[in-house]
């Protein structure tokens, strides 16, 4: 029999969803179709997307996992609106997330577990499949689950066993309708089922099954092909925002000539840096699983205090607990890095999902006037930049740092330009070695007095002969750092700190304003994750052929020195932000600068389709025109510049 001729197709951009029951390995699907696209060279952007519990009621809408991976020939910046292709392996998975798509969009469905006891557990009266209801979408109807259990029965599995095997039926599916890789899955699975040689050959011959149906089934007439994506020179890799994370506090150490300690306590979505330090001790790594949050950023404060590169990871609840001990981190003036990444809340709240509502947390969620520098990434990779950056500044100002990431940052990946050493910043801590107060017999050491220009102490480490000091968490007294009652030297004291993190604002560059016309009216502020949902709204408005312009705060205390003055050029600001309106507020206090606030709290990153008709709205105000967005309004259009 001689296989069908197929079509190829040429696609700028796809999106595609699986998703699935929690136990059909939807997220271990979509990481190896991102591994297979970043190693052919296409620009992504991922978003898993899990629910909390360890096993969900199988079946049930709450239960439903997926992971969306967003994939192109050009520079994108989300993980994308609407998925083009949902691969759904259940009743629950396809209702979960027919919402998100479009009329158009491509449906692969398992049609294995639409029974009638699946149907109702999902929530449907009737079969989807069999009535007019999928008629705005084209659905292919496969027996995934069936097709697998054939294609590994000669490994002699139980029926259960060789069904859990159709994830790989499907990535096989879809690797061959967009023309991936295949020996790097093929690879993968070799490595990690090695020890179970049934599992491992029948999860590649589920694999290859589905690779073959593809190729030979006359039900996908057409298969695609997305040109890899241009790129500035160098060496690339898929990387996660917690691992960026990790792999900047290691550079950070190495930079700095510092030994890092890590105290901290196991929290979604922050676990993972914890997971990925325990595995570098060559480089001068140690990680301390603690019994609670207290005792990890304890035991870190403690790292600091005996002349290492203190750092606890934690998120929003965490903070909390840490709240009291990082006040101590304050009074004592010790360098210590708090990475938050923030989940949804208030309380347990939504702990696989993203929020950004830590960020008045983190600027005041302490007691008495207790300021620290505040610092946030914008996207997966930049997270290893922004680890390096807190470094330099708890180093350099003998503080401790925010920083804040978050759930969709630390879990989605994108691609990731590997710098060379020397792109990264020398950090000196410049430990003191001699007594700096008096002369002579007289000499002493005094543990608080500053630098002229960053108002820092000195960091002597404990044992060094004649710096002995104590400290502590009551109020010191100006220089010799003794306790002290008196007020004008609290107040003293109180401004100081103060000042000392106002002054990390001498060491920021300009705020980069993204403005090609320079005749925009209204400007998009943002901070951390949002950056990819604004950046893509901003270019559909430009491509409309209106002037917007964009910029993004990497630092959030102290803002950058002329941020005041680009506020002012410009007569609306939008500030979209995954909470409230906390950014806003800052804003607003600090500049008196009324800023329009587009605020979600849903779990979710924004859409950069609702942002485009928020951005344009605001620009038809600001002009005093009609704008429209024609087709670049529509959640499907290319994000290219």
């Amino acid at each position: 029999m001689v296989a069908p001729e197929k079509q190829v197709k040429q696609l700028d951009r796809v999106i595609i969803r699986f998703a699935g029951d929690s136990g059909d390995g939807m997220q271990l699907t979509g990481d190896r179709f991102t591994a297979e696209t970043a190693v052919f060279g296409n620009d992504l952007v991922t978003l898993p997307n899990f629910p909390a519990e360890i096993r969900a009621p199988q079946g049930t809408l709450p239960g439903v996992s997926s992971f969306q991976v967003h994939f192109a020939d050009h520079d994108i910046l989300t993980a994308g609106d609407a998925p083009d292709v949902l691969v759904a392996m259940n009743p629950a998975a396809l209702r979960a997330n027919l919402g998100d798509l479009t009329s158009g969009a491509s449906i692969i469905v398992d049609t294995h577990d639409f029974t009638a006891r699946n149907l109702t557990k999902a929530g449907y009266q009737a079969n989807p499949l069999d009535d007019e209801s999928l008629n705005d979408f084209v659905v292919h109807t496969v027996d995934l689950t069936g097709m697998t259990i054939e294609a590994v029965k000669e490994f002699g599995l139980s029926r259960k066993d060789a069904s859990r095997a159709k994830n790989m039926f499907a990535l096989g599916l879809l690797s061959w309708m967009y023309g991936r890789p295949t020996d790097p899955t093929v690879d993968f699975v070799s490595k990690r089922f090695a020890k179970v040689p049934d599992i491992r050959d029948a999860n590649i011959a589920a694999f290859k099954a589905g690779w073959y149906f593809g190729e030979t089934t006359e039900a996908f007439a057409v298969r695609y092909e997305i040109k890899p994506a241009t790129m500035p020179p160098g060496t690339y890799r898929n990387i996660t925002g917690n691992l960026a994370l990790a792999y900047g506090l290691i550079a950070g150490g190495v930079q700095s000539g510092l030994p890092v300690f890590l105290g901290s306590y196991p929290i979604t979505p922050a676990s993972d840096i914890l997971h990925e330090l325990s595995k570098h001790k060559g480089f001068g790594v140690t990680t301390f699983q603690a019994e609670d949050e207290i005792a990890g950023v304890g035991a870190a404060i403690g790292a600091a205090f005996a002349g290492q590169l203190g750092v606890t990871t934690t998120s929003g609840p965490g903070v909390s607990l840490k709240s009291e001990a990082i006040g101590l981190a304050i009074m004592t003036e010790l360098p210590l890095v708090v990475v938050d990444v923030q989940r949804g809340g208030p309380s347990t709240g939504l702990p696989t999902k993203t929020e950004q509502a830590d960020l008045l947390q983190a600027m005041f969620g302490r007691n008495g006037e207790a300021p620290l520098p505040i610092v946030a990434p914008q996207s997966p990779g930049d997270c290893f930049d922004a680890a390096v950056e807190a470094v330099r500044i708890a180093i350099t100002y003998r503080t401790p740092v925010m920083l804040l990431s978050d759930g969709y940052l630390a879990n989605g990946s994108e691609p990731w330009r590997i710098p060379a050493l020397d792109e990264l910043p020398a950090i000196d801590p410049a430990f003191a070695t001699e007594k700096n107060q008096g002369e002579g017999d007289e000499a002493e050491f005094w543990p608080y007095l500053r630098d002229e220009a960053t108002l820092a102490r000195p960091w002597a480490i404990p044992g060094t002969p004649g710096l002995e000091h104590r400290l502590g968490g009551l109020e010191k007294g100006d220089g010799h750092g003794n306790i002290s009652y008196d007020p004008a030297n609290h107040d003293f004291m109180v401004r100081t700190r103060q000042a000392k993190v106002d002054r990390v604002a001498d060491s920021l560059p300009p705020l980069q304003v993204d403005d090609p016309s320079g005749e925009a009216k209204v400007l998009v502020l943002g901070w951390g994750s949002t950056y990819g949902p604004i950046g893509a709204g901003v270019r559909r408005v430009r491509k409309a052929g209106y002037n917007v312009a964009q910029a993004h705060l990497r630092h959030l205390n102290p803002f950058p020195k002329d941020l005041g003055e680009v506020l002012k050029r410009y007569d609306k600001v939008l500030v979209p932000e995954m909470n409230l309106g906390q950014l806003s507020l800052l804003l607003r206090a600090e500049y008196l600068v009324d800023v329009v606030g587009y605020n979600e709290v849903r779990g979710l990153p924004l859409k950069a389709t609702q942002l485009a008709h928020v951005i344009a709205d605001l620009v038809g105000q600001a002009e005093d025109l009609t704008v429209e967005l024609g087709i670049w309004g529509l959640p499907s259009q290319k994000e290219e510049v």
